[in-house]
């Protein structure tokens, strides 16, 4: 499905705002690759570049890649801008760039669709998802691309039915430099939990894709050179049970016809243990990570943010069921919690220690607009507008002690003999587990040998030779050469090499404590 225009012609300008660094990119990762540059495809505006009407010409920029150019900005005669909260330093600075060339700039996606009195510079503001708004927005610029005299908010009340979504415009981005593949099964999530933003802004009742349209997707990923993992970047892939399950056995004809070329993950809720017959399913399809929102081990802290769907198995239950169908489990961590104590952190410390899980990503609360989280906060007098802090929350415990904690919970927890032996324990009792397929004929190229060769060089050079863990690394990579598996060495040496950079900068002080933070670890960016 496109979006008609009234004949005219424009060139449009997408441009997807760079990161701050954090532990969820992998940025620590991509000189260990073959040319990896970024995280994953953004899927908001590769979508509005597809559903934009055929006859207009669209060019996409994501600047985690490189630079706008001043030759893009001369040739659009419009700017489409999306993100994220933590990218919102960086989409003013494109804002910036782009009024410097007198064009009008649109900004949509999740950020400004919360709290649009962020961003009072932009000439567009598209709050919500596809639908009247978009429609409204592409007949104003087929009239007219000079900037409006005020700002102009466009709010979508009709949404377009994502069984009628296009498939994104996969091929206006250069996937072979992602870490991942990026691809949406469905929006919403019906839980309520207290910090989460996502059924505020895109309600409780998810909405789906065909399989059909998420086969297309794949197909269309692979024409475009993906062949490593993709991510569902649903926020809650067993949102709907019934709709996930009619979904997986479309992957698993899929992944049977194109020889099982690529490797799926997903987000889910905890509760996924439950239901062994997705869980099985998800194996055949090869899935092979699961990341679950874990938040705390402590079931009085997970009924406090209303997620007592994670106590429907035993915590650590649930993680070695989830591995026994050879999912590795990564986790969110939350820290900060009015719950938490003193010994909150050996508390988690030992959790990763049982849990086995090697990725935590360990942040500190923050409260984001359109939550239950901030509307409590806000009538008790705790929120904090100061951008000199890792979060906007003023804690039950004092702030500096909370910081303390989760700098020591960084460094403990990513020391390099604590990542290895729990990717050591992946290896022997997770991977061991997956579904055994045969290496397609595809994955025996020249160019796909080559790329393995140059990850194995970089690795054994960067962390093998230079490293100042390479002790620690040489006794897991000899063990993985003995036993073939120079796949299992490369994914966890990257990883590793990343979490454990990532984690020593944290636990120094020179990186957020939380994901969500606009505490400014670059040079400031300035808003107009």
């Amino acid at each position: 499905m496109r979006a008609e225009s009234n004949g005219t012609v424009r060139h449009i300008l997408c441009v997807f705002p760079r990161y701050t660094s954090s532990f969820g990119t992998f940025e620590h990762a991509y000189p260990l690759t073959d040319g990896v540059k970024a995280f994953m495809p953004p899927q908001g505006l590769l979508l509005i570049s597809a559903y934009l009407p055929r006859e207009w010409q669209v060019k996409f920029v994501d600047e985690n890649l490189r630079p706008t150019t001043k030759e893009e900005f001369d040739w659009a005669e419009a700017v489409f801008v999306s993100g994220m909260h933590i990218q919102r330093q960086q989409m003013n600075d494109i804002c910036r760039r782009a009024h410097e060339h007198d064009l009008p700039v649109a900004l949509g996606g999740p950020s400004v669709s919360a709290c649009p009195d962020y961003y009072p510079s932009f000439d567009y503001l598209h709050v919500g998802e596809l639908g009247d708004a978009t429609n409204e927005l592409i007949a104003m610029l087929s009239r007219d691309t000079a900037r409006p005299a005020q700002q102009v908010v466009l709010t979508t009340n009709d949404r377009v039915p994502m069984t009628e979504f296009p498939i994104p415009a996969y091929e206006l981005a250069e996937v072979k430099k992602y870490f991942l593949g990026s691809i949406q099964y469905s929006s919403g999530c019906p839980y309520q939990c207290e910090f989460c933003d996502i059924p505020g802004l895109y309600g409780r009742n998810p909405r789906i894709k065909s399989p059909q349209q998420i086969i297309a997707e794949l197909d269309r990923l692979r024409e475009c050179g993906m062949t490593d993992t993709v991510y569902f970047v649903d926020d809650n892939f067993i949102g709907n049970r019934k709709a996930a399950m009619d979904l997986l056995p479309h992957l698993i004809e899929w992944q049977k016809k194109t020889g099982y070329v690529m490797r799926l993950a997903c987000e889910a809720t905890l509760n996924i243990a439950k239901r062994p017959e997705i869980l099985e399913k998800m194996r055949e399809a090869y899935f092979i990570t699961i990341f679950c929102g874990i938040e705390t081990p402590d079931p009085d802290a997970l009924h406090a943010m209303q997620k007592d769907h994670n106590m429907m198995v035993p915590i650590l239950e649930g993680v070695r069921t989830i591995n026994s169908y050879g999912m590795e489990v990564v986790s969110g961590i939350i820290m900060g919690l009015d719950t938490d104590k003193p010994n909150t952190s050996d508390a988690l410390l030992s959790f990763v220690e049982e849990s086995r899980i090697p990725l935590l990503t360990i942040n500190l609360l923050q409260a984001l607009p359109k939550t239950p989280l901030w509307d409590r906060l806000a009538r008790e007098g705790r929120l904090i507008n100061d951008e000199g802090r890792d979060s906007n929350v003023n804690f039950l415990l004092p702030y500096d002690d909370v910081v303390a904690s989760w700098k020591f919970c960084m460094e403990r927890a990513y020391a390099p003999e604590k990542v290895y032996a729990r990717y050591q324990h992946q290896c022997d009792y997770t991977y061991a587990n997956r579904l055994k397929v045969p290496v397609p004929a595809e994955m025996k190229t020249w160019p796909n040998i080559r790329r393995g060769l140059v990850m194995l060089r970089n690795i054994f050079w960067k962390v093998g030779v230079l490293g100042d863990y390479r002790r620690v690394f040489w006794k897991f990579a000899l063990g993985r050469i003995r036993r073939g598996d120079l796949e299992g060495l490369i994914g966890c040496a990257m990883i590793a090499h990343h979490l454990i950079t990532f984690a020593r900068a944290a636990s120094s002080g020179q990186q957020n404590a939380s994901n969500y933070s606009l505490r400014l670890r670059e040079a400031s960016v300035p808003a107009e």
